[in-house]
């Protein structure tokens, strides 16, 4: 027996109870996703509900609106998420500008979403696609920070002193030495803030206005019909991108040298 095997012998009520964790956080999906391929008159398997689904034009219009500002937050959070952690690193106040970060983590959903829209209101702001990639932002960028923050505390600053020492500049040694090697860290935060963007409903509720996302739309059809087959549908779909996405971002990350 190898010790490989011996290993993996010797620790398997660890891998048992990460077994038994994985199937009571994914067990809830399972019904949703098999039920968005029922025919519940025919007790068989169909399509019909993917079907109807796109020939909804709010459904189309709610992936169009949700695809947008998924993109857009997920661009902002990222960006604005490398400066923050950036300005952690090189200024004299990281607690403070850290805290600063992660204080919409601490305040509920709810009361963020509807603090929003009453500034929004004060303001003049009508609802829109502006309103809604604000408010998403504001959910996903503690969580860009803290991705990329994990990922620099990995670097070796010494690299940025022989860059320096060559004669580079501030730019220079952080586009061609450390970027690179933070990258994967900036396509996680990435990758998270757009997952993020496409499951929030409740801060995106209060400043929708007339655009629905997919969550939004799930959740006000919930309540004014019940589920459906095409509710199953979109759930199927949300929850098969977000997997998707995770897997993704795994195999680009897996494949980038060490």
């Amino acid at each position: 027996m190898t010790a490989e095997g011996s290993g993996t012998r010797r620790f398997w009520p660890v891998w048992a109870l990460i077994a038994l964790v994985l199937a009571v956080l994914y067990a809830p999906t399972i019904p949703v996703i098999v039920l968005s391929f029922a025919n519940a008159a025919h007790n068989s398997l169909s399509l019909e509900g993917y079907r109807e689904l796109l020939q909804t034009d709010l459904v189309i219009k709610a992936l169009r609106t949700t695809a947008v500002v998924g993109v857009i937050v997920a661009l902002l959070a990222s960006v604005l998420g490398l400066l923050a952690a950036l300005s952690i690193r090189e200024l004299g106040a990281p607690r403070m500008i850290l805290l600063t970060m992660l204080l919409p983590l601490f305040i509920p959903g709810v009361s963020m979403g509807l603090a929003s829209a009453l500034l929004f209101k004060i303001l003049g702001i009508q609802p829109s696609l502006t309103t809604i990639v604000i408010v998403q932002t504001l959910w996903a960028l503690p969580f860009a920070t803290l991705i990329i923050l994990t990922v620099m505390a990995t670097f070796d600053p010494v690299y940025l002193e022989a860059a320096y020492v060559a004669g580079a500049n501030h730019w220079q040694a952080f586009r061609d030495i450390e970027f690179p090697l933070i990258a994967p860290g900036i396509y996680g935060a990435a990758s998270f803030s757009l997952i993020l963007s496409i499951n929030e409903t409740i801060r995106t509720s209060a400043v929708q206005g007339p655009w629905n996302t997919i969550p939004t739309y799930i959740w006000s059809t919930y309540k004014q019909v019940g589920l459906s087959p095409v509710l199953y549908a979109l759930m199927g779909i949300i929850i098969l991108s977000t997997l998707a996405l995770a897997a993704a971002y795994l195999i680009v990350t897996a494949r980038r040298p060490s």
